[in-house]
């Protein structure tokens, strides 16, 4: 779907650590629209490689709508991606946080000669949820929202 006419998609993902990169890569011929991907755990690495603001994400602990808009921007940016898209979350429940179940934030950002043309984003619950089981269950659904948004592009 990226192919005609030919958009450029790069990846930034904290919780699911690879997922969504390894789901895209799979696919044959993605290496003409697959740019790259950026596994950004820490907070440093979110505010270094994907230009997360260090406040507003030490507030969420780097979750929330805004940080995963910011790294899909920023991969996106990185990269020099027309699409780009980012998943930011908690894995497993974790009570210091205020987090009694698995949860995550994805985000899609489109760009267009470098000005941003759409970013928009959802949460995923995953309430029972193994750590393993919620890393494919938010790549399935950012990767069910950039075929979406592909859909709707294509009219």
């Amino acid at each position: 779907m990226l192919r005609a006419p030919r958009l450029t998609l790069a990846v930034a993902e904290s919780l699911t650590a690879g997922h969504v990169q390894a789901r895209v890569a799979a696919v044959s011929g993605a290496s003409g629209y697959f740019l790259g991907g950026v596994t950004a755990y820490s907070i440093e690495e979110k505010v270094k490689l994907l230009g997360v603001n260090r406040a507003a994400a030490k507030k969420v602990n780097c979750v929330s709508a805004t940080v995963a808009e910011a790294m899909a921007l920023g991969a996106g940016k990185l990269f020099g991606a027309d699409l780009a898209v980012a998943t930011t979350g908690y894995a497993e429940p974790s009570a210091a946080d205020g987090v009694m179940a698995p949860m995550a934030w994805w985000a899609l950002a489109h760009r267009r000669r470098g000005r941003v043309v759409r970013i928009f984003s959802g949460r995923v619950e995953c309430p029972g949820e193994p750590r393993v089981a919620v890393q494919q269950i938010v790549a399935d659904a950012v990767l069910a929202e950039l075929v979406a948004y592909l859909r709707e592009l294509r009219g």
